[in-house]
């Protein structure tokens, strides 16, 4: 048996584990979780100051390498994460009624672990803490399979999670990083459909495309953030710029850092360049159409055809449109169904932007860095799907979890 085989057969029988855990047994679990990550800091960063220098000496792009890095803050964040999922409710058992039927069966709907789920993913070793956490709190198993440049920091983080799982008397088979990134081992991991029962890619769309192609087990797709700021010709300006400055500078190698900016035509003279000196002095790069072209020194100018890009850097395309439904044009054109941001005073035109735009998170008012599990109140995330089955946005423990029927009869028989 090959050791991919033995991971994912491990890690289904340990699954059924949990079947018999109550949610303040699974608490206690993870309280002891976020202490092992809080008191062990300097540990995990030891091991990650080691692997991000080595990325740097290969020559990591800067997003990958910003994606590797924990420090003392984002380690925190983690523990605070698991702490997050402690107060949440645990959506296994939950029931709702479909109704009786005419002839009294009774039908309910009761909510699932979806059993085994595998995580592959690029420079993120925060995902093992994450994707570890909630699965344990909906009930799933986790395989999870980083890149070689994370994977000394995820054996690291998981360690410590499997101690606190050993301790309490489960199996740390409930939580697995597979040890060796050699990509033959991943295809053979996306072929486990006896034991794995959902896969979910992070990373760059090479990555995404490759698992969507190559598996032979359902795929749950995190495609890339090309996210857009519009600003309404009734937007408030202030606000419209501090929204882009957060969305696009506070941290640009995430995929909910903002891409594309779009500007009414009727604020575009008041806006860019406000725009323009903003970013001259946090050094964007600009890529605009001719339009806009004016405001800006030395831009890129770029036609219609080119948006659309990913930069994960400081690097923005912006546009200026005739009016809200060229907007709608664009955004449904170059958008990534991710997120998109509305700056508008204009209630009705809220409102249209919220309705129309298909995005997994639409947003009014509100900076598109808080499109993220943490921040909308789900704790950590296992990923952001930008896909609709069966889950759309930032996946906390429900998207974890599916349904079944129960059916309650006196015994009634078909005619």
């Amino acid at each position: 048996m090959s050791i991919i085989t033995k991971l994912a057969r491990e890690a289904k029988t340990a699954a059924k584990t949990l079947a018999v855990l109550d949610e303040a047994k699974k608490n206690a679990v993870l309280k002891d979780m976020a202490e092992a990550i809080r008191s062990n800091t300097q540990k995990i960063v030891n091991v990650n100051v080691r692997e991000v220098d080595r990325a740097k000496e290969n020559n990591l792009d800067a997003a990958m390498v910003d994606r590797l890095i924990l420090n003392e803050s984002r380690i925190e964040d983690m523990a605070k994460g698991i702490e997050t999922i402690i107060d949440l409710d645990d959506p296994v058992g939950q029931t709702r009624s479909m109704g009786k039927r005419p002839n009294g069966i009774d039908i309910q709907k009761m909510r699932i672990p979806l059993g085994v789920v595998c995580m592959i993913y690029e420079a993120r070793p925060n995902v093992t803490a994450d994707a570890g956490a909630l699965c344990f709190k909906s009930g799933n198993a986790v395989i999870l399979r980083g890149g070689k440049e994370a994977l000394d920091t995820s054996l690291a983080i998981a360690n410590l999670l499997q101690d606190v799982l050993e301790k309490h008397d489960l199996p740390r088979a409930l939580i697995t990083v597979v040890p060796d990134p050699d990509r033959a081992l991943m295809q053979e991991l996306m072929e486990q459909r006896d034991y794995i029962d959902v896969i979910i890619p992070r990373g760059g769309e090479g990555l995404i495309n490759y698992v969507t192609d190559n598996a032979k087990v359902p795929v749950i797709q995190h495609f890339k953030g090309v996210c857009h700021l519009y600003v309404d010709k009734e937007a408030d300006l202030d606000n419209a710029m501090e929204l882009l400055l957060n969305g696009k500078t506070q941290r640009t190698g995430v995929c909910n850092a903002l891409e594309g900016l779009l500007v009414h035509k009727a604020v575009a003279g008041d806006f860019l360049p406000r725009v323009a000196k903003a970013f001259k002095e946090k050094d964007v790069k600009v890529h605009v159409n001719e339009a806009g072209a004016q405001y800006f020194d030395g831009a890129d100018v770029i036609a219609d055809d080119q948006y659309g890009e990913e930069y994960l850097g400081l690097e923005i395309a912006i546009r200026v449109v005739d009016d809200i439904d060229m907007a709608l044009d664009h955004i449904a054109t170059f958008g990534s169904n991710h997120t998109e941001v509305i700056s508008t005073k204009d209630k009705a035109a809220a409102e249209r932007f919220q309705r129309t735009v298909d995005a997994s998170v639409v947003m009014v008012n509100a900076s598109s860095r808080f499109s993220d599990g943490s921040q909308l109140g789900l704790g950590a995330e296992i990923g952001i799907a930008t896909t609709k089955l069966h889950a759309y946005g930032p996946m906390g423990l429900e998207s974890l979890t599916t349904e079944k029927y129960l059916v309650n009869g006196e015994g009634q028989i078909r005619e």
